[in-house]
């Protein structure tokens, strides 16, 4: 990187918003179509590496763009080139570029479908979706909420792990963990504190993504329409679930515009004022809707009621929606692709359970989990575990991140390196041991390969989350996250998705998609060779009927055992109709 730095962009903080109004929807005049702040750069795009969390984003990011643009003519940067720029590890700037991959707003972006390293590397990444997602690491998530019913939370939430009070001088993390034990914030408190940052750093990312016009005076910038779409990786309007038109369709500047004839840039300024506007609009719309559910009838399937407040005494789930899973205790609970409306599931603050996700997805998360299985279908974008203890998780995915997790196991069919973030303990890894009958179906759908396996090559980042809202001590940001072991491969057995489920499904799958590695596979078939010899002897041994009473006893006691000590008693809760939820 050169020595001396650039001038700073002029400053778009304060626009004049005098003449600029709220985009309206196309179909009433009178119906404002709100401005939404894209979740997936914020809940699944997020780095703990310290060396991106710059002291001056715009200043370091503006001498980056220079550096880039003038490296290459395509305006597109791969992993040597961002390192060499940035002053990081190529490990680091690969894990970049993936990630990125991974949230980019627009699906025709070749980057997207890019399986291999090397071809996310040949590819590249355009340099102004780069700069907006670098810039947006500065983001600080919303501290979780408290539940008001703490002896409700208790009854299912597990005791004290013997892991608090490790570390003791870096109190941070305790409170890290004693946040891990409350509940997510609601989607509109979310989608508030989304807005709320980018209400405060809109000016300097749209002077990123502006260019100076020739001639003018310097404090003069301009926005393409190329450009002004970059800003979709942050936001977009309409509604979760409905059709996204491109973003310059929703603007006043740009809407209509010839696809042969260039629209005009537009003052960086007005563009400004235009967004300022829309996201104050949203913001006092979500303030009305939240107040509206304080003074109005409960809703319990509304999307936006606050986990904090629900009662996790009921026997019933919550469902928040479609895509939101939330409270399951002591049951199972089954959602087939049919069920789903939109493209991603939030599982949040279940426990004792197991939860089957037989569906195609773009994203997952799950949140707070305890004592629980949880088998995710095929999700082609990335899952995301978090503040999660003795959970087994089975999925196929594009990539997945585990942050803050205690005892879980984790068995993975991935295309890339599972990242593990933050404050994790004893956590495993294994191959991916199951299949249902439309698993590859679901994992064409969403663009996952079945013979890249990246399960046991774990990469370890910062053991502290820069992008929380607490303070750290110095030093603390530098300390590495515990990574995963592989599991033993004498304990690797198939996890066998119940009959009466795979019945309701039509497809051709008829084994686990993924090969194994062979010490796993030799395991397998070892475990099947004995359980045949076994049979064959209880069969061929003559005893008399006490003594076949007294073997049959000793055999349940052990199957007894086995089911207690495996996890794989939470299964038969699929064989009690009562407890049973499909939805």
């Amino acid at each position: 990187m050169a020595d001396t730095a650039p001038k700073e962009p002029p400053s778009l903080a304060s626009p004049s918003t005098s003449s600029i109004s709220p985009t309206k929807s196309v179909s009433s005049t009178t119906t404002t179509n709100y401005l939404h702040p894209r979740r997936e750069p914020f809940e699944h795009g997020l780095l703990p590496i310290p060396k991106l969390i710059f002291p001056d984003a715009t200043q370091t990011l503006s001498h980056l763009k220079s550096t880039l643009l003038a490296a290459d003519s395509s305006n597109r940067v791969n992993s040597e080139s961002l390192a060499g720029a940035l002053q990081i590890s190529l490990d680091h700037s690969r894990l970049i570029l993936e990630t990125l991959s991974s949230v980019l707003h627009n699906d025709s972006d070749p980057l997207v479908n890019a399986k291999t390293p090397q071809e996310i590397d040949s590819i590249g990444v355009n340099v102004f979706d780069l700069l907006v997602y670098l810039y947006i690491q500065s983001y600080k998530r919303l501290i979780p909420k408290g539940h008001k019913d703490s002896a409700a939370v208790a009854d299912v939430w597990p005791s004290t792990s013997a892991f608090d009070g490790f570390l003791s001088a870096l109190s941070p993390l305790q409170l890290v963990r004693s946040n891990s034990r409350r509940f997510m914030p609601s989607q509109a408190d979310e989608e508030a504190h989304q807005l709320s940052y980018l209400q405060k750093h809109l000016g300097n990312i749209v002077s990123l993504l502006a260019d100076s016009v020739d001639g003018e005076a310097e404090d003069s910038l301009v926005v393409s329409m190329d450009k002004f779409e970059h800003l979709g990786f942050l936001i977009y309007f309409g509604e979760k679930g409905s059709e996204i038109s491109p973003l310059s369709q929703n603007s006043q500047f740009f809407a209509n515009s010839d696809p042969d004839m260039p629209a005009v840039p537009v003052p960086a300024s007005q563009v400004l004022s235009w967004l300022l506007q829309n996201v104050a609009s949203t913001l006092e719309h979500i303030s009305e809707r939240i107040s509206s559910k304080d003074i109005g009838p409960s809703n319990a399937c509304d999307q936006d009621v606050t986990m904090a407040d629900v009662s996790t005494s009921s026997a019933k789930p919550l469902t928040r929606g479609p895509s939101f899973i939330e409270g399951i205790s002591k049951s199972s609970y089954v959602k087939q692709a049919s069920d789903f409306k939109g493209s991603s599931v939030k599982v949040v603050n279940c426990h004792e359970s197991v939860i089957y996700i037989l569906a195609p997805l773009r994203y997952a998360t799950v949140y707070g989990c305890s004592d629980a299985t949880i088998v995710l279908g095929a999700v082609g974008k990335a899952v995301r575990v978090e503040h999660c203890e003795r959970l087994h998780l089975i999925t196929a995915a594009k990539r997945i991140c585990i942050a803050n997790c205690r005892e879980c196991l984790f068995f993975l069919g991935v295309n890339q390196q599972p990242l593990m973030v933050g404050d994790n303990h004893k956590l495993q890894v294994a191959p991916y041991n199951t299949f249902y009958s439309k698993l590859e179906e679901h994992m064409n759908q969403v663009g996952i390969d079945p013979s890249i396996n990246r399960w046991d090559e774990p990469v370890a980042l910062g053991m502290v989350d820069p992008h929380d809202s607490l303070s750290h001590p110095a030093g603390v940001l530098d300390v590495q996250a515990e990574s995963a072991t592989c599991l033993d491969p004498d304990q690797y057995t198939n996890f066998l998705i119940p009959n009466c489920l795979g019945s309701q499904q039509d497809g051709s799958t008829k084994d686990n998609p993924f090969p194994l590695p062979d010490a796993y596979l030799a395991s397998q078939q070892r475990n099947l060779k004995n359980l045949v010899e076994v049979k064959q002897i209880l069969r061929e041994t003559q005893l008399e009927d006490s003594r076949k009473r007294e073997l049959s006893s000793a055999l349940h006691v052990c199957f007894k055992d086995w089911l207690y000590a495996s996890g794989n008693i939470r299964q038969l809760y699929c064989l009690q109709g009562s407890s049973c939820h499909f939805c």
